[in-house]
């Protein structure tokens, strides 16, 4: 998934064998950007809105948007561009290579904070059960890893949802010891008890939850609004391509009502982009919550406690801690509601 910043540096793979992908989100990955800046080409001048996609459920369903119709019926001319690496993607949002990017709000951070002129235009999903701490059955609660010795990827996602964790049980990262361990490492290293606990993300939850061998005591669902995955799109496509990024909205929330009324069909399609069987994909689907209208009107809402604006500074303190961002950025700036509002009008 995610592995990082919650920049993912590289893709996700299955805990015991063949090759499943969430995004590896790494925190990191704002180095990537600082290069891709001195490169920076301008912006394609077609009209198509050329969009990056990486592997996490809530962005290979623009494939669903593609394959069912959706863009064209609302008028979006629309090129998704796919990255194996999540991380280049980040990077050719922000070197103008690219209109928009699926990224998270927090590999969003970096860039504000450098006063690239990105906005998050759409919440496509939330992790919701898709990351989590899993222990040994032993361990009861959060409260019961002081002490013990918990796997995880450094500055990760990962590492975020465990800060987290700790926090709300009046807790510390210094209160555990922490292994530094690529995702997959880390969820086989907990499956061999050689650790007390990881947090690791979909599909190795589900394979160590299935084993017998460890629960989950802590998961994304536990913090609502902190793991947005977004569309981010740049200023100078929002003023030139703006009616293509409305369609595209309008398109995302017919993608939502397809994939709740037709999981199976919406699983063979998602599946099928990064090599998986529909069966396998399913596990992903109910650690997602993909955001409909409603829902995107209050996250992209300053005033709700769990909109983009009032989940930044907890995201940014983080990363801040971290030295993975260099300054604090203003999350008002990278925010526009108002091609959410031109999509929801009548």
């Amino acid at each position: 998934m995610r592995s990082a910043s919650f920049a993912l540096s590289s893709a996700r793979l299955p805990l015991l064998s063949s090759a499943s992908g969430l995004k590896a989100r790494v925190l990191g990955a704002m180095a990537a950007v600082a290069a891709a800046m001195a490169l920076a080409a301008p912006s394609p001048a077609r009209a198509e809105v050329k969009v990056g996609v990486s592997d996490w459920p809530g962005w290979v369903a623009w494939y669903v948007a593609e394959q069912k119709g959706f863009f064209k019926k609302h008028g979006a001319d629309v090129k998704l561009v796919w990255f194996a690496n999540y991380t280049d993607s980040i990077s050719a949002l922000s070197a103008g290579r690219l209109d928009a990017n699926s990224q998270t709000w927090s590999d969003t951070m970096g860039p504000l904070a450098k006063g690239l002129p990105l906005k998050a235009i759409l919440v496509n999903d939330n992790s919701a059960g898709n990351d989590a701490v899993v222990v040994s059955p032993k361990i009861q609660s959060i409260k019961d890893l002081k002490g013990k010795t918990v796997a995880l990827e450094e500055f990760s996602v990962s590492h975020f949802v465990l800060a987290t964790a700790l926090a709300k049980n009046g807790m510390k990262p210094s209160d555990v010891k922490i292994t530094n361990l690529s995702a997959g490492d880390a969820a086989a290293a907990f499956m061999a008890g050689r650790v007390d606990a990881a947090v690791v993300w979909n599909p190795w939850i589900h394979q160590i939850v299935s084993s017998g061998k460890g629960k989950a005591v802590f998961t994304s669902k536990d913090m609502p609004g902190l793991i947005p995955d977004l569309l981010v799109a740049q200023d100078k496509a929002i003023q030139t391509k703006r009616k293509h990024l409305v369609g595209m909205i309008k398109a995302w929330f017919d993608t939502v009502a397809f994939i709740q009324q037709n999981p199976d069909e919406a699983a063979k399609i998602m599946s099928k982009v990064v090599s998986m069987k529909p069966d396998e994909y399913k596990v992903f689907l109910p650690g997602t919550r993909f955001f409909d209208a409603a829902a995107n009107q209050t996250a992209l809402d300053p005033k709700h406690p769990q909109s983009l604006v009032a989940v930044a500074p907890t995201i940014a303190n983080f990363l801040l801690e971290h030295k993975l961002i260099d300054g604090r950025p203003d999350p008002a700036k990278g925010v526009d509601a108002t091609l959410l509002a031109d999509a929801l009008k009548k």
